[in-house]
């Protein structure tokens, strides 16, 4: 059993990230595992820490090391990923030269309520990944605009469209797994 670590990078309660990442799951084929890895609980990173590091650190770190790959799915803030994804990073990549994300295939979805579909913080999340040296899904690219619009009262993609085309970002990602963890 392959195992997909799901991370939303909003920590608001019932986000659009959320919300998508939840129609999302269910598109990867038998064989795949999907787990959702919170991060709000994590203190901010501190290079004090990496002696002693609080039991969240050390839980999410394990959590991370658990999974074969990881989805993200993030909104935009200020033209970027939102704090608490970027603290995440930065936790489970140290302390130096023991990052838990090292190798383990990624792909981004990134959505605004906007027109710009969370545009820059998709590439800002490809520039740390590939810094953590995670394989990340080239194409298709995933950014989903006016997310207020996409998703129904209960939280589920009403477009059929967009579940297609997030299907196909699916099987995308899994054939960049199959590739790197055979």
């Amino acid at each position: 059993m392959t195992k997909v670590g799901i991370i939303v990078g909003s920590i608001r309660n019932n986000s659009f990230s959320e919300q998508i990442a939840k129609n999302v799951a269910p598109l990867f084929p038998e064989g795949f595992e999907t787990e959702f890895i919170e991060i709000a609980n994590l203190p901010l990173y501190n290079q004090d820490y990496d002696e002693n590091s609080p039991a969240e650190y050390t839980a999410f770190r394990e959590k991370v090391k658990s999974v074969d790959a990881v989805l993200f799915v993030t909104p935009e803030h200020n033209r970027s990923v939102p704090a608490a994804l970027k603290n995440a990073l930065d936790v489970a990549s140290r302390p130096w030269g023991q990052s838990v994300w090292d190798g383990k295939p990624a792909a981004i979805i990134s959505q605004s309520i906007s027109g710009l579909s969370g545009f820059g913080a998709n590439h800002h999340l490809r520039q740390t990944l590939a810094f953590l040296n995670m394989p990340t899904v080239q194409q298709p690219e995933a950014y989903l605009a006016n997310s207020q619009d996409l998703v129904d009262e209960n939280g589920k993609i009403t477009r059929e469209d967009t579940v297609e085309f997030l299907q196909g970002f699916v099987n995308a990602f899994v054939d960049l797994i199959k590739k790197h963890t055979a």
